[in-house]
């Protein structure tokens, strides 16, 4: 996957969206790609780059202002520029190309947004997995843990899901694997066929590693940012949090 500072080099118009983005780090335009990968910027939210590189998007996402209850970082902020939007999606129906999917399922809550978006870019109908209590139908649930290790479950509808259905899960991040195993039992339970999961980052955690072990699986995460992934901090926050 190309670095995030790909398309922000020299020779922009003075005008352009890439030359007023608010650099968090500073431009450098001749790197080697591991110190690329250690200059990720954080974007105007609306800023479009000239040359989208795949994955130039997660330079808009957010550091976490709020402590420790919180999660590490907020990918929803790319979901605000439609281009980011549009070319995540993209990115993430590419290794699916050649496969015949049917249906596309949105974990609760965040998975909503963008498995939304990637049914809405692959032509397909879109199921909603709802955390339980909030269907007002028949419903098949399934217990889990997630993130945080508290024990929920989440539940779809039964007149969707059947034997033969080829489906595509998408969530906005994998960390602990937790919740997307359950829905992946969830679907399968019902006799629909897993095609693969879909996220902006898959951490390798014990439950990540299944996932990408026993299914197919995309995501938005260039090899050279795993680790700074896995490790829940990116180098670019240690300036946006001066």
């Amino acid at each position: 996957m190309s670095s995030l500072q790909e398309g922000f080099g020299e020779n922009k118009e003075p005008n352009s969206p890439a030359v007023h983005c608010a650099f968090m780090w500073s431009q450098v335009t001749r790197q080697s790609e591991t110190e690329k990968s250690r200059a990720v910027l954080q974007m105007d939210v609306f800023a479009v780059p000239g040359d989208r590189h795949k994955g130039w998007y997660l330079s808009l996402m957010a550091p976490n202002t709020k402590g420790p209850e919180f999660a590490w970082l907020d990918p929803s902020r790319l979901y605000c520029n439609s281009q980011a939007l549009a070319d995540c999606a993209k990115d993430l129906l590419s290794p699916f190309q050649s496969d015949n999917i049917d249906l596309v399922a949105g974990i609760d809550a965040m998975g909503f947004i963008l498995g939304a978006s990637v049914a809405t870019a692959l032509g397909k109908g879109f199921l909603a997995v709802r955390k339980a209590g909030h269907l007002c139908v028949a419903t098949q649930g399934q217990n889990y843990t997630d993130y945080t290790g508290k024990e929920k479950t989440m539940e779809v509808r039964l007149d969707v899901l059947r034997p033969g259905l080829r489906v595509l899960l998408v969530d906005q991040w994998i960390e602990t694997g937790g919740t997307m195993k359950a829905a992946i039992q969830l679907v399968e339970k019902l006799g629909a066929t897993v095609v693969g999961v879909a996220a902006v980052a898959i951490e390798n955690t014990e439950g990540g590693r299944w996932i990408k072990e026993n299914y197919k699986f995309s995501h938005c995460i260039p090899e050279e940012l795993q680790s700074q992934i896995d490790g829940k901090y990116l180098d670019s926050f240690k300036t946006a949090n001066n």
